[in-house]
């Protein structure tokens, strides 16, 4: 599409659906596709809430670094778990990421694809 460019990062795992990692908007905001624990050397989904946080984290860092740009950058971000029992272990990750506290929502889904436990996806802000 005109004016929109899309981005495949390299360090993150490929996407696994219709979809790619970020799109760039003729405006200066960045909007990254939702992000899962897969590691992106093996890919495979990783087990655990607390390593697909760090996981996910990973893999957004990847995409956003594809811009050159870093957390600080971030906006806004749309968590999405499967069981909100696990919202404190993956906000105490999170904190860790986004220490200057981005807009967010989080959400309690169904499912998420692989059977993940959280996704994450997220706006950010690109430099003039």
């Amino acid at each position: 599409m005109d004016g929109i460019r899309t981005i495949e990062a390299e360090g993150a795992p490929e996407a696994i659906g219709p979809y790619s990692h970020a799109a760039v908007a003729d405006g200066p905001v960045m909007h990254t596709s939702g992000q899962i624990g897969i590691d992106a050397q093996t890919g495979e989904l990783v087990d655990g809430i607390e390593a697909q946080t760090t996981q996910v984290i990973s893999n957004l860092e990847a995409v956003l670094a594809a811009e050159n740009i870093g957390f600080d950058r971030v906006v806004k971000t749309t968590v999405y778990l499967t069981d909100l029992g696990n919202y404190v272990p993956m906000n105490d990750i999170y904190a860790r990421a986004f220490p200057h506290k981005p807009a967010r929502s989080c959400v309690e889904v169904s499912g998420l694809p692989k059977g993940a436990l959280v996704e994450i996806e997220c706006i950010a802000s690109l430099p003039n």
